[in-house]
């Protein structure tokens, strides 16, 4: 008997400055099951933007994701951000809490394409 592959589990990282854009980023993952949790913190960042060197308060948004989703999740985060460059990283976790990865695995989990 064999059974499906577990799929990878992931966590992508993106920046926003705005509540608006923060919701936006989590509706619509959340509402497309690309994401099982989408945890927010206040941060502040400093770069290099154009020559000089900048700091922003932003809101840090670690998603929590199955990694055969980045594609999806990359576009859908660009669809709505409003950053020239927006961070989006794809972290792989490599071992974690079973429960908690079954349970992302769970929530994530969407009808296959192929037809019967």
């Amino acid at each position: 008997m064999t059974s499906e592959p577990s799929p990878k589990p992931c966590v992508v990282l993106t920046t926003a400055a705005s509540d608006t854009i923060v919701e936006a980023i989590a509706e619509k993952l959340l509402g497309a099951q690309l994401a099982a949790c989408i945890q927010v913190s206040p941060i502040r960042s400093y770069y290099v933007w154009k020559g000089a060197i900048a700091k922003d308060s932003e809101q840090l948004l670690l998603i929590k994701a199955r990694s055969e989703d980045y594609a999806q999740i990359e576009a859908a985060i660009r669809s709505v951000h409003d950053y020239d460059v927006p961070e989006i990283i794809r972290l792989d976790i490599a071992e974690g809490s079973k429960p908690y990865l079954d349970w992302l695995a769970e929530v994530t989990q969407r009808p296959s394409k192929a037809s019967d």
